[in-house]
C-alpha cells in the first residue's frame, strides 16, 4: 500500500510540473495568464508521455499565426483556418489535456492508415490545433521541428470540404512548416497520424 501511494505522488508532482510548463509557455508565446493546476488530465499509456495542453480560445489560424512569427509557414488555402476547419475536440468551452508519443516523426505503427482507416479501428488522432501546439513545443524546448522526414496526418480534424490536413517541415529550398491535405482514404508510408491518450 505504501509503495502504490509513493507511486501516485510521484505522478501527481510530474503532472504538476507538466502544467505549470505549460502555464509559463502560454505566457511567454502568447501573453496569457492561465491556471492549468486543476486541469483534468488523462490517465496516461505506457510510450505516451508528451502532454499537450490546449488552453480556452486556441483555434486553427491562431495557432498557424503563432507559429508563423516563428518559423515560415504556408498554408494551402487564403482563407482563415478557423472557417473552415473542424476538430473533434477543441478549446472552445475551456481547456483540456492529451497524451501523445514524444516522438519527432508521427506514429511508425499508423503508417499506411488513412483517416478512414484510422476511424474504422476507433484510435483517436491528433488534430490540427494540438499538432500545431505540439510544433510550438518542442520547437521551444529543441529550437528544431518535427516530421522532418514524414507527415502528420492530422486524423482529428477536417476541412470542410471532407479533406484531412497534412502537417511537415518542409526541408527544401525554403524550409518551412507546411499545411496541406489529403483525401479521407488516401494512404502511404510516409503519411502517418499520432495517436491521442484521452
Amino acid at each position: 500500500m505504501e509503495r502504490l501511494q509513493v507511486s501516485l505522488s510521484g505522478k501527481k508532482e510530474k503532472i504538476s510540473a507538466l502544467l505549470t510548463d505549460w502555464q509559463e509557455f502560454y505566457r511567454s508565446f502568447f501573453g496569457l495568464k492561465v491556471n492549468l493546476l486543476e486541469l483534468k488530465v488523462p490517465e496516461s499509456k505506457n510510450g505516451f508521455d508528451r502532454l499537450i495542453v490546449v488552453a480556452q480560445g486556441m483555434t486553427p489560424q491562431r495557432l498557424y499565426n503563432e507559429c508563423n512569427k516563428f518559423f515560415c509557414c504556408w498554408k494551402w488555402t487564403h482563407k482563415n483556418l478557423d472557417e473552415i476547419i473542424w476538430s473533434k475536440r477543441t478549446a472552445k468551452d475551456g481547456a483540456y489535456a492529451v497524451w501523445f508519443q514524444d516522438v519527432v516523426e508521427a506514429d511508425e505503427n499508423l503508417k499506411n492508415l488513412s483517416a478512414d482507416e484510422l476511424k474504422e479501428k476507433g484510435i483517436p488522432g491528433i488534430t490540427l490545433e494540438e499538432r500545431f501546439l505540439m510544433g510550438l513545443k518542442y520547437f521551444e524546448e529543441t529550437e528544431k521541428h518535427l516530421d522532418v522526414e514524414n507527415w502528420t496526418l492530422c486524423s482529428g480534424s477536417r476541412y470542410s470540404n471532407g479533406l484531412v490536413p497534412r502537417v511537415y517541415w518542409s526541408q527544401g529550398f525554403r524550409k518551412l512548416l507546411v499545411v496541406g491535405w489529403c483525401r479521407s482514404d488516401y494512404s502511404l508510408p510516409r503519411l502517418r497520424s499520432r495517436q491521442a491518450v484521452l
